[in-house]
């Protein structure tokens, strides 16, 4: 039995850059598409907000001379890319999806609405949100949060390449030990690195619970789906 009906599954960028660290690695968008089909099939309702950190951020361009609103806007643009990437690949898998933007750019995306997305995720459609809150200083953690409550998910599921939180980052420290569950609060006093301060407050005042778990490992994305305790669930 699904423990889930309705997710927002969010996508790192950097991940789907896979093994080459930058740009779109084939095999891993294949990976992608074929678990979030997957899950479609189960009767679940996907939508998704991915990063765009495999081709810019831009918080690191600002560190590097770039304007930050327009860095920003290089992101927005970013995480469009790889928005369209992921539908291509849903839509070759056989899995009906849609891009939506929230900056107007018919006709590569259609304009977001909560009311649109509803009525396409209660279809059977795989709903891509992509350009994250329209606005600068905001980043993809912070838009998936936003959208999570609008479309008024079950849960977000972060999806990471490390397999949950840590009391220190996992791939520096390897006496750091995981969570099975952490609250929110906890998570501010750790000053844990589970999403931006912004993103993680949004989720505490809305009640929206966060899963952390690692998406690159092929069949993860099912187990949360069925309960299998993976990752962390922040609450």
């Amino acid at each position: 039995m699904k423990k889930f009906n309705r997710i927002l599954l969010k996508l790192s960028g950097e991940s789907l850059a896979g093994a080459t660290k930058q740009g779109i690695d084939t095999t891993r968008l294949e990976e992608y598409a074929e678990q979030i089909s997957e899950v479609v099939e189960m009767g679940v309702q996907v939508a998704i907000v991915i990063g765009g950190g495999n081709i810019f951020r831009g918080l690191t361009g600002s560190k590097k001379g770039f304007d930050r609103v327009q860095g920003d806007q290089m992101g927005m643009l970013a995480t469009v890319i790889n928005s369209l990437a992921i539908n291509s690949a849903l839509q070759a898998n056989g899995t009906k999806s849609r891009v939506m933007t929230s900056i107007r750019m018919e006709p590569i995306g259609e304009y977001y609405s909560k009311r649109y997305a509803v009525e396409c995720l209660e279809r059977g459609e795989v709903v891509i949100i992509a350009g994250g809150t329209s606005n600068p200083y905001f980043t993809t953690d912070t838009a998936s949060s936003l959208r999570a409550i609008e479309i008024e998910a079950d849960v977000m599921l972060k999806g990471t390449r490390v397999d949950g939180v840590y009391t220190a980052d996992p791939e520096k420290d390897k006496t750091a030990e995981k969570f099975d569950e952490i609250t929110y609060d906890e998570v501010y006093n750790r000053n844990l690195k589970v999403m931006d301060l912004t993103a993680t407050t949004m989720c505490k005042e809305n009640n929206m619970p966060i899963y952390v778990f690692d998406m690159d490992t092929v069949g993860n994305l099912k187990k949360v789906i069925l309960g299998e305790k993976i990752g962390t669930l922040v609450k």
